[in-house]
């Protein structure tokens, strides 16, 4: 016997979640997501950047909105339009209440991250809030001995020499509790949120207050001090209001690389978006093959009848009458490459390229790379196109990195267009249904 869905969407990150929870927002009552591998949430900054430069590579844009109109035919939001992508940072507004900030403008945000960088985003973490490039009062920056992935002093140099209009200032301390050079984030957060004891040369006080005063006697009056990403979890507004309050300055976090705590808390916030909202969440299982009302695996038909999944070597059959794919494009192998093709792997969906492989890149490592477009092709409800630009089949959509045309990394537009490709497409999905 299958398993019966409204709305079945396959993958679990961003444009997943969102699909699943648009789906549910419009009245879907059986909506369900099944995904393989871990979220890749928890390896992303939790910056919702919805576009930093033009595919041309102009700007930073102060208004992304503005640039919208001018994007190619064939860019995912150039497909769902404007006023969708509109509607869609309004629904995660929605969802992230006073977890992110940034909602109540068109422009972009320009946020300092690990490496010096200013990254432009339309929406960021409540966290980060404090520590805009844009903010002229002098900052502070802190990096620990046992987490090199963040160079205090080295990023302070980066941004000053990017001309931030602050004086701003690095220094590397030893965080107390912790000796290792391996410790996780998590370890770092769960410290801070619990507030364990820790020992310090005087004294043992919590893991708060040993911080904040290890970081006073370095502190020169700075309005702000900014911290990489690791405090707290669970907690993580109690930890920076104490350590504000301790220090007399604003604390910010600076977004890090993978693993990121802004990342999984954005996880954690959508996964308990989806439980409310009664969205049935099935992990660990991979679609291995599917079935069309016209019979046959991997036959072509008007619908998909039902997909496969492989739940511990069993063979589970899951039907819907709508489907999503959110697999992500070629780093999360929703799409596939070889030394003869490109693929898309659990429907064999058309994936526009070039038929020989060195037409898929240029020799310029900083030149546009074809193969960073790679994608399928959809129409304006984000149904997958065939080599004939027709629908590979009548109800299903994709949503996400799975979707060409665009090139996210030099774009900054990964997060801008997972959320609003997955909102059209659980839109248009809730609405395909009986």
């Amino acid at each position: 016997m299958a398993i019966q869905d409204d709305v079945l969407v396959i993958g679990g990150g961003l444009a997943g979640a969102t699909a699943a929870l648009a789906a549910a927002n419009a009245g879907t009552k059986r909506v369900r997501l099944v995904t393989y591998k871990q979220s890749t949430l928890r390896h992303a900054s939790g910056l919702i950047d919805l576009l930093g430069y033009t595919p041309d590579g102009d700007g930073p844009l102060i208004d992304p909105f503005s640039a919208l109109a001018d994007l190619p035919q064939g860019h995912p939001y150039e497909r769902v339009g404007i006023d969708a992508v509109r509607e869609a940072l309004s629904f995660f507004d929605a969802l992230a209440g006073d977890a992110y900030a940034g909602g109540n403008t068109d422009r972009n945000a320009l946020v300092p991250t690990h490496g010096g960088t200013v990254k432009p985003t339309a929406r960021y973490p409540a966290s980060s809030a404090a520590g805009l490039a844009s903010d002229e009062r002098d900052a502070l920056l802190v990096g620990f001995e046992t987490l090199p992935d963040f160079d205090a002093p080295l990023s302070a140099a980066h941004l000053e020499a990017a001309g931030v209009p602050f004086d701003c200032r690095g220094v590397t301390l030893r965080f107390p509790g912790i000796d290792r050079d391996d410790a996780k984030v998590t370890r770092y957060a769960h410290l801070l949120d619990r507030n364990e004891t820790v020992s310090t040369f005087v004294a043992s006080p919590g893991a708060r207050e040993a911080l904040a005063t290890v970081v006073r006697d370095h502190h020169e009056g700075e309005s702000r001090i900014g911290f990489p990403a690791v405090l707290g979890d669970d907690r993580a507004d109690d930890v920076r209001a104490d350590l504000a309050d301790a220090l007399g300055a604003d604390v910010f976090e600076v977004p890090m690389g993978p693993p990121s705590l802004p990342g999984i808390r954005l996880e954690e916030l959508l996964y308990d978006a989806l439980e409310g909202a009664g969205v049935r969440v099935t992990s660990g299982v991979p679609v291995v093959s599917y079935e069309t009302n016209a019979g046959g695996d991997g036959g072509r038909g008007d619908r998909i009848d039902h997909v496969v999944v492989d739940r511990h070597g069993a063979k589970i059959p899951h039907r819907a009458q709508q489907y999503v794919l959110a697999t992500g494009g070629l780093v999360g192998k929703g799409i596939e490459s070889d030394r003869e093709r490109v693929t898309e792997p659990i429907f064999d969906c058309h994936v526009p390229h070039a038929d020989d492989r060195y037409d898929w890149f240029v020799d310029d490592a900083f030149g546009k790379q074809p193969y960073a477009r790679f994608g399928l092709a959809p129409d304006r409800e984000l149904r997958p196109l065939d080599s004939g630009a027709n629908p590979e089949f009548a109800n299903l959509r994709a949503a996400g990195a799975v979707l060409g045309g665009y090139d996210y990394a030099a774009e900054k537009s990964g997060a801008g267009v997972s959320i609003a490709t997955g909102y059209v497409a659980g839109t248009h999905s809730a609405e395909g249904c009986e």
